[in-house]
């Protein structure tokens, strides 16, 4: 949260640099307006893009939530090497690492003193192992700040819930903030209560997150400890940052980094900001390079791609947030080779795609300048000084700034950036091309604040002009950047429908798809889709897209299927409509509200060994099933459970939930859903399918 002293200092900065700077006018900049950075948030907005690494006990146990109760001796990393971590994020253009020193099993990276359940008991290096430790060390030779992830909810501890754990919490805080050097960002998760261990107890605590932790007193003692830290925390008081309401890598086209101080924060705030809020409060996107936190065999092939990370970076660094990306360690405590492959052709990309800004040396004008001042003049836009800025007089809140190439330029991206040490102030802008002697709009945009990228279609123009349509007070434009980056094929997605047909497609338009069946590299040689593909039993489908004019594919896609679905049906169910849960679309739902089961008949006696549940995904009432049971039966009489639990922060990051369990025959499953995130009686269902020996 900024003080009234940020502001001062700024009003001081901004005189300061005018009296320097002047060209014999007098030039005062302008006031800030609304809210301003701390250095401390300033620090971290310029970091822009860092990692996390999740890695605990459940890592061991395929989990994607440890229960409290995980087995100690399982902690036995026979490779585990920080510093290939750090080389990763390093190479990969990232400015940090957020190691996940404790996560909800109450399992500790480092020998805490506090508690048995750590690493100094645990079989890694005869208990005088300390990852963090590692990892601080791995930081400072690659030159990566270090950041800390301490969940406030433990499964593991007896005294969870109680008074007690307040000051076991604050200890835990205090060795992880004084033992390990700098730590730029504290990060405190959102899950807070539930079902756990408990030391034994094995029953569900709740707790009142907004006063349990009492975070005025332990912000207090962390600021107190560090300085210069970050706070982000999605479980009570406002920290420094905040949370984008998604785990899927995005925030709000508009983006106010901006909230209130104190008052209930809706989906709404937490995605676009506050245009009129009274605390900077910036946006964090947090999303893993898989579709999980933690690692999972199974989704080796799940590996975000390159084009998938781009739209990323646009829909984060690009909407004025910053972009937390996620490495799942493996059990042998390394990087997966295809997460290193991606991250590092990630970096390559976006160094390339940025490297050539089209408006640096180029005559650039203004409609207005402040005080007809140099200090404020045009070009300081592209100067590459991010202190210097082009603003406008106080009276002036729409103006445009133009840039000149002076030959027809092939162009298809557009930058900018605000000096928000004086405030976010632009509402509103458009983006126009100088094409066959008229200006065309090529984009438009709303908010700006430290950075806003816009994508558009390749185009041939003379000059660009910048137009600032709406604004809370004088504009102030730090950076203007225009590049013409590579263009990419998304990779197609592969589907397969009720009737056993895959179906593959993709967003792009233009492009051929050419796919395998057996497990081979799909090329412009392989096999053309030109329609669905009749299929029967397990199959593996490989995919590409093809664009003939450039001769270019894109990333393969993968998809594995089980047993083809076309003779299955729903039990006792009316509802027509229910039997999009079996069409093989996850963007096709189906809802139910009394019997809150579904019963489905697989058409014969299968080798079951487990099921998988995809939620609806919508943002407005999905229904998503947090709590579960699961049936098989051979008759549709006689029922036997096989599996029951949680589906782990599937309301965060609401993706295919595969459960398994011991084989067994059975013709007829039953999933009986127990309650929902939502905490009512709609129960969402996109997809149901099941996992054969």
């Amino acid at each position: 949260m900024k003080k009234s002293n940020d502001v001062i200092r700024y009003f001081l900065y901004g005189i300061v640099c005018s009296i320097c700077f002047g060209c014999g006018k007098t030039a005062v900049a302008p006031l800030p307006v609304g809210p301003v950075p701390s250095e401390n948030q300033m620090r971290w907005q310029e970091m822009e893009y860092y990692a996390f690494v999740h890695f605990s006990l459940n890592t061991y146990t395929d989990q994607s939530w440890g229960y409290g109760n995980e087995d100690i001796n399982l902690f036995d990393p026979e490779k585990l090497d920080c510093r290939q971590w750090a080389r990763i994020c390093k190479e990969s253009g990232m400015k940090g690492i957020i190691l996940t020193a404790k996560h909800h099993s109450g399992f500790c990276l480092w020998p805490s003193e506090y508690t048995e359940y750590s690493v100094k008991n645990a079989p890694w290096k005869n208990g005088k192992g300390d990852v963090v430790r590692e990892m601080a060390d791995a930081c400072k030779e690659y030159g990566l700040k270090l950041g800390i992830y301490v969940s406030p909810w433990d499964r593991n501890r007896p005294d969870y819930g109680r008074p007690e754990y307040i000051t076991y919490f604050r200890n835990q805080i205090k060795e992880l903030l004084t033992n390990y050097g700098p730590i730029f960002e504290i990060w405190f998760d959102g899950a807070n209560g539930g079902n756990g261990y408990y030391g034994g107890a094995d029953e569900n605590r709740t707790i009142d997150r907004t006063t349990y932790y009492d975070w005025k007193n332990t912000y207090k003692m962390i600021r107190q400890l560090q300085p210069e830290i970050v706070i982000w925390n999605d479980g009570g008081d406002r920290g420094d940052l905040r949370w984008v309401g998604t785990e899927s890598g995005y925030v709000g086209e508009t983006n106010w980094s901006l909230l209130n101080a104190t008052g209930e924060v809706e989906w709404a705030m937490l995605h676009y900001g506050l245009e009129n809020g009274d605390s900077w409060v910036p946006a964090e996107v947090n999303t893993s390079i898989r579709p999980e936190w933690f690692y999972h065999p199974k989704e080796d092939n799940k590996v975000k791609t390159v084009p998938q990370l781009m739209e990323t970076y646009y829909n984060s660094i690009g909407r004025n947030g910053t972009l937390l990306l996620n490495f799942p360690i493996m059990p042998n405590g390394l990087i997966h080779e295809n997460d290193k492959k991606a991250a590092l052709e990630f970096g390559a990309t976006v160094k390339a795609s940025f490297a050539d800004n089209l408006a640096k040396k180029k005559k650039v004008s203004a409609t207005n300048v402040r005080g007809d001042s140099k200090k404020f003049e045009a070009e300081n836009s592209t100067d590459s000084n991010p202190d210097t800025y082009w603003t406008t007089d106080d009276s002036v809140t729409t103006a445009s700034l133009t840039i000149d190439f002076e030959k027809p330029t092939s162009v298809n991206r557009f930058l900018a950036q605000e000096f928000i040490r004086l405030g976010q102030r632009v509402k509103s802008f458009a983006v126009e091309g100088f094409i066959d002697g008229t200006w065309k709009e090529l984009t438009k945009g709303t908010t700006i604040g430290y950075k806003r990228i816009l994508r558009f279609p390749s185009v041939e123009t003379t000059k660009i002009r910048f137009t600032i349509t709406d604004a809370k007070g004088s504009p102030v434009i730090s950076n203007i950047g225009v590049f013409n980056a590579p263009v990419f094929l998304n990779a197609p997605t592969i589907m397969r429908n009720q009737a056993g047909e895959i179906v593959i497609a993709t967003d792009d338009i233009g492009p051929y798809f050419y796919y395998t069946r057996d497990g081979s590299e799909p090329t412009s040689k392989s096999e053309k889709y030109t329609g669905p593909v009749p299929t029967e039993g397990k199959i593996e489908i490989k995919a590409i897209a093809y664009d003939p004019a450039t001769d270019k594919s894109s990333p393969v896609a993968l998809e594995k299927f089980d047993i083809s679905r076309k003779d299955w049906k729903i039990v006792g169910i009316g509802d027509e409509k229910a039997y999009t849960i079996l069409d093989g679309n996850i963007s096709t739902t189906w809802h139910q509200n009394k019997t809150k089961e579904v019963v489905i008949d697989l058409g014969g006696e299968q080798n079951l060994s487990g099921f998988k549940y995809h939620p609806d995904e919508s943002r407005w009432e999905p229904g998503i099933i947090t709590h579960f049971e699961f049936y098989v039966s051979s008759d549709n009489k006689k029922w036997k459970r096989v599996d029951q639990g949680e589906f782990s922060n599937i309301k965060n990051n609401p993706v295919w939930q595969i459960r398994k369990f011991a084989p067994l025959k059975a013709r007829f499953i039953k999933l009986q859903a127990l309650k929902n995130a939502e905490d009512n009686d709609n129960m969402g269902y996109a997809e149901i399918d099941v996992i054969t020996d």
